[in-house]
This record gives structure tokens, sequence and C-alpha cells, in this order.
């Protein structure tokens, strides 16, 4: 017998003795699962570890001083008891809700998209300035972002000598008008990352289906509700995910600016959280805070989630 007879039976090739044959499909899945091993182990331990060590404190009575610093008791769900019958959380929670809204959702998403659009058509020196303005704004510590606006916004600052210019009189913004400064504030802080999304973004647009809507008649509104917004619809939900959750954890920017006042005019939520945990040292109540703002966030997520699903699928 030759070996090719060997080798060949009914038309197909079969693997000598010598030859190693691949691994199945089972084999392929348990080399992936393997090789998602670490990065598991690294999530659970970075995210899954302080979400359900954060749970747990909120169910304590844990302080800041005093013998319940030294000596937490399990109280339950007594914290959360007290925190949905405080008015200042449902204060805090549409003012949570207000700001990520109107700042992020809106704000950040139709200015990025609307910067996109025009700098694409702009040409290169304006693009590179403007593009350069916004993205300076993106990339500076929040810390120097948050003082700049404090001074701008203040009674006598940029802003209002800006409108003395006009021979309008100014106002103190911050203590009349503390959530539109804030929104302000993280609308020109967060931008930039939206605009750079959205464009690479457009850059994927395939310009046939642009032209083709062109020959059909379509107008430039047409084509950008048409055409363009379903391309990118993957990108638009990705992006509204993503600056939904920076958004409901921003402290610094509002705490420099307002302090959370004048009163609770401006104490969202992770604001409330500090005030509560590290003002009036009860740690307990103020994790408590912490994980609904959690929860709020995986609301969102699940929301966007859902959005991508037929995408992802």
């Amino acid at each position: 017998m030759t070996a090719t007879a060997t080798l060949t039976t009914g038309g197909r090739h079969r693997p000598g003795r010598g030859t190693p044959s691949r691994p199945g499909r089972p084999g392929r899945m348990a080399a992936r699962l393997l090789s998602l091993l670490p990065a598991t182990l690294l999530l659970l331990a970075f995210m899954l570890g302080p979400i359900v060590y954060s749970l747990y404190g909120s169910l304590t009575d844990r302080a800041m001083t005093g013998p319940r610093a030294a000596d937490p008791q399990f109280i339950g769900f007594a914290n959360y008891t007290e925190l949905f019958a405080s008015p200042d959380f449902w204060l805090s929670l549409g003012l949570t809700v207000v700001f990520v809204l109107a700042s992020a959702v809106i704000g950040q998403n139709v200015l990025g998209m609307l910067l996109a659009v025009l700098l694409r058509s702009a040409v290169k020196p304006l693009r590179s300035l403007v593009g350069g303005l916004v993205v300076l704004a993106w990339v500076l510590p929040e810390i120097v972002a948050a003082f700049a606006l404090y001074a701008f916004f203040q009674t006598d600052g940029t802003l209002n000598a800006f409108l003395g210019w006009f021979g309008l009189e100014g106002t103190s913004w911050l203590y009349y008008f503390p959530m539109l400064s804030v929104i302000l504030a993280n609308i020109w802080r967060g931008t930039a990352f939206s605009m750079m999304v959205y464009n690479a973004a457009l850059s994927e647009v395939p310009p046939e289906l642009i032209e083709a809507a062109t020959i059909d008649g379509a107008g430039a509104w047409q084509r950008f509700t048409r055409v363009t917004l379903p391309v990118i619809n993957r990108s638009i939900s990705t992006n509204l995910l993503l600056t939904t959750l920076q958004t409901l954890g921003v402290f610094t920017l509002i705490w420099v600016m307002t302090g959370g006042g004048p009163g609770t005019q401006s104490s969202t939520l992770p604001v409330l959280a500090f005030q509560e945990a590290f003002k009036f040292a009860q740690v307990g109540y103020g994790t408590a805070i912490a994980t609904v703002t959690l929860l709020i966030g995986a609301v969102f997520s699940a929301i966007y989630i859902r959005i991508l699903k037929p995408e992802v699928v």
C-alpha cells in the first residue's frame, strides 16, 4: 500500500501519526479564557473589590472620629432609610441629573459634534488654532482648570469685565447662578473629548455615501441626519456613555467653584457624599450616597449598552 493510499481515504486528507492535530473548539475556547484570566483578576481586585467594600461600608455606622471610627457596627439599611428621607438627598439627586444632562448629554456632545463638523470644512490654520484652544481646556489639570473658571465667574472676574465692555452690568454668577456656572464650566472643560471622538468618527464615513446622497438631491442637513448620523451612531452612543459617567463623578470643579453652595444649591451627589463623610464625619452615611451614585452610573450604562446592543450583535 502506497503512502498516498495510507493518508487518503474517501478523498479526504488525514494527518499521519507524526502530524500534530489542531486543537478543537473547546480547546481554543479554553485558551482564550486563560488569556483573559490576568485581566479578569485585575478587574476583580481593583474594581469589584472596592465596590464590595464600599457597599459593606454603607451598611455600617463608621465615623471619622470617636468609638465608631475604631469599632464600626453593622446597621443594615439604616443609612439608606435616613438618606431617602432626607430632602437634601433628593435635591442633590435632581441637581446631579440636571448637571449630567445639561453639561454632558446635551452640552459636550452637541458642541463637540458641531465643532467636529465645522473644523473639518475649515482651513488648516483656523482648524489648528481652534482645535488647539479647545483641547487645551481638556489637557489642563482639573484643579488648575477649576481655579481658572472660578476666577472667570467671580464678581470681579473676566466674564463681568467682558460684559462691562458692552455696557452690561455684571452679577455674582457663582452666587445667583451656581448651577449654570458649573454646567458651563464643565462644558468648556469636557467638549474637547467629544470633538476628538466625533472628528475620528466623521473621518470614517464613506465619501461615496455622501456623494450618492448629493446626487440624489439631499441638502447638507439631510445628508447629515440621514447619512452621517446613522453611520456614526455607535460612536455617538459610546461617547454619550463615557461623558455621562465622567460627568457623574465630577467633584473638584464644583467644589473649587462653589463648594456646593450657596447653601446646597450646587451640591451634586459627589459633593454631598464628601460633605457627609469628611465634613460631618459620617463615613458610613457618605458611603451610602456614593453607592447610590454608583448605581445611577450603572443605570446610565445599562441604557447606553442597550442602545449599542444591536450594533454589537
